[in-house]
C-alpha cells in the first residue's frame, strides 16, 4: 500500500512532515505522477497540478481480523487522526471538513474533476478531508492549503493517514 508500513504514528512527527511539505514546491501544471519506493514500489508521493500528497502513516493489514480487534484498530486510527487534527488546529485555527462524497460518485461515473480529487480517488484516499487554508507557506508569498484524512481501500486493507498540500483552495465539489 504505502512505504510507511510498520512505522509508529507520532503526532509531532506527522505535523513536522506536513510543515516540511508546505515548504516544497508543487507543480504548477502537468500530469499527475505517483511515485513509489525504489525497492518495494509502495506509494511514497503523488504530485499533480497544484498539489502534492503523501502517506503519513499506514496501519497493520486487517486480513483475517474481525470485531472486536478490527473495531479497536479503527478506533486507534481515528484517534491518531483526531490528535493530528487537534495539533494542526492549534497551529492554524479550526479546520473545515470537505466531503469526498461527490468526488467518489464522479469517479464511479467517470466524470471529470479537479486533478487533486482525481488523484485522491486513484490512490483510494476516499476519507473525508480536514482542511486548513490558506496557511503560511514558508517564504512563499501566497498561502497554501493543507488537508489530512483517514482512509481504507477495503475492509482488509490497512488504514492510512494521508496529507495533501495544495497551492489552490481545497473546497467541496458541487454535485
Amino acid at each position: 500500500m504505502t512505504a510507511r508500513a510498520g512505522e509508529t504514528f507520532e503526532t509531532g512527527q506527522a505535523a513536522a512532515e506536513i510543515e516540511a511539505l508546505l515548504a516544497e514546491p508543487v507543480p504548477a501544471t502537468g500530469p499527475t505522477v505517483t511515485e513509489g519506493d525504489p525497492v518495494s514500489g509502495e506509494w511514497t508521493v503523488t504530485r499533480g497540478e497544484g498539489f502534492v500528497s503523501v502517506p503519513l502513516w499506514e496501519g497493520d493489514s486487517l486480513t483475517g481480523v474481525y470485531a472486536p480487534e478490527w473495531n479497536d484498530a479503527e478506533e486507534a486510527a481515528e484517534a491518531q487522526l483526531a490528535d493530528l487534527v487537534e495539533e494542526l488546529d492549534r497551529r492554524w485555527g479550526s479546520h473545515r471538513p470537505v466531503s469526498m462524497r461527490v468526488p467518489i460518485f464522479r469517479n464511479i461515473e467517470d466524470q471529470p474533476m479537479p486533478a487533486l480529487f482525481q488523484a485522491l480517488c486513484d490512490e483510494d484516499l476516499l476519507g473525508d478531508l480536514a482542511v486548513w487554508g490558506p496557511v503560511p507557506a514558508g517564504s512563499a508569498t501566497n498561502g497554501r492549503w493543507v488537508a489530512v484524512s483517514l482512509n481504507q481501500s477495503d475492509g482488509d486493507a490497512p488504514m492510512i493517514i494521508a496529507a495533501v498540500v495544495s497551492d489552490r483552495p481545497i473546497i467541496e465539489l458541487d454535485e
